[in-house]
């Protein structure tokens, strides 16, 4: 029979089955084996794409994150953030400016353009009017290319200045010869010897008119 004596170290202590002392070493464990987990592949959990924000609640959350971001600026720094906003607020400002002085100059030169080629067709437009005064477009194929040359002029807006009796205007008329007239209290037009034309606004020949003037 073995003595208890002899299991007693040469410190004196005792040793003790199941002692931690005589636990395994961490590199003994085996790691337990439990059941299998699914993990998401997407979505909040694994960082994945967020797809349920309009685009409303993405500008939000821009414009608060760069907010929050010039929060951490020293004052030198939002200052300069300041400045660059404002140029670049100007910038657009002129870049429209620009856009809308270039179409109204395009504008511009299609109506010169315009008006030049009619002021050069306005003699022939004159015959066509004596023509029409004598009878000779009452009918027959004359009068059906008199109505469409006319309708082509009206489609640029081309109207005709200068009508008997209406006061004289030095902008739309050009007297030619004065008529005393008894009892005349101001000037009209008392005659039309050559219709005047207008492109929109634009006055491309004044009509020439005899005058009425108090005698």
């Amino acid at each position: 029979m073995t003595d208890p004596k002899d299991n007693v170290p040469e410190d004196g202590e005792p040793q003790v089955e199941g002692d931690a002392t005589n636990a395994q070493q961490p590199e003994d464990l085996i790691e337990a084996e439990g059941p299998d987990v699914e993990v998401p592949t997407d979505g909040p959990a694994a960082g994945g794409p967020q797809n349920d924000l309009s685009p409303e609640d993405e500008a939000l959350l821009a414009d608060a994150a760069r907010g929050i971001a010039e929060d951490k600026l020293s004052t030198e720094d939002r200052d300069l953030v300041a400045e660059m906003r404002a140029d670049m607020l100007r910038a657009q400002a002129e870049l429209v400016n620009f856009r809308k002085r270039v179409e109204r100059d395009r504008e511009a030169n299609r109506e010169v353009a315009i008006a030049e080629v009619v002021r050069a067709l306005l003699p022939a437009l004159d015959d066509l009017t004596r023509a029409e005064a004598h009878g000779d477009l009452a009918e027959g194929p004359m009068q059906v290319i008199g109505q469409k040359i006319r309708g082509g002029f009206e489609k640029f807006k081309l109207v005709q200045i200068g009508e008997k009796g209406e006061s004289f205007d030095p902008n739309i008329h050009e007297a030619i010869v004065q008529l005393p007239t008894p009892g005349a209290t101001g000037q009209t037009v008392a005659d039309v010897v050559e219709p005047g034309y207008k492109l929109g606004e634009r006055v491309l020949r004044a009509a020439k008119v005899a005058v009425a003037v108090p005698a």
